[in-house]
């Protein structure tokens, strides 16, 4: 078994998925993770399949996805590797308010400057309201209130609004 990484991205349309996951299905692949959005209109698409099927065969099942230019897809062959556990506490942040340059990077900072890891990460623009949620994975050992003033600060200093939970412990 291989592991491929796929991305289809460009102009939404109806059908995207369908079209793709029965193209990968016909070649007998597995679909094993995958996050799929709308960003402005625009379609993205990462998906890992397992399967016997090579990148080649792959890229030529879905060429025509692309074929009319308003999709982009890649295929690449990835490394299996198990993700381990993480040792630490699993939070939910959001940030919601006044959108402007640099919120992202000003709250992520703070997760990664205690050691924290971002397992998902989601930014919505609605007019003038930027909100943002991320899965945050803390280490063992990080002090949780801390980190809670240190955001908080951050939003502030940015004019948002900034909330960190523990995440609901139990599996999809």
């Amino acid at each position: 078994m291989t592991l491929h990484a796929i991305t289809v991205l460009g102009h939404d349309r109806p059908g995207i998925i369908a079209e793709t996951t029965d193209r990968l299905a016909g070649l007998g692949l597995n679909l094993e993770d995958s996050t799929m959005t709308l960003l402005r209109g625009h379609f993205a698409m990462t998906l890992i399949c397992a399967g016997t099927a090579s990148d080649d065969e792959i890229e030529t099942a879905l060429a025509p996805l692309a074929a009319d230019g308003t999709l982009t897809v890649t295929v690449r062959e990835v490394p299996a590797e198990e993700a381990p556990a993480p040792a630490g506490t699993s939070w939910i942040l959001s940030v919601h308010g006044g959108d402007r340059p640099g919120i992202v990077s000003a709250v992520v900072k703070v997760i990664a400057g205690v050691g924290g890891n971002i397992t998902d990460l989601t930014t919505r623009l609605a007019g003038e309201l930027y909100l943002l949620v991320a899965e945050v994975d803390l280490p063992a050992g990080a002090d949780s209130s801390a980190v809670e003033r240190d955001l908080a600060a951050v939003a502030a200093d940015l004019g948002v609004g900034v909330t960190l939970r523990a995440a609901e412990t139990d599996e999809l």
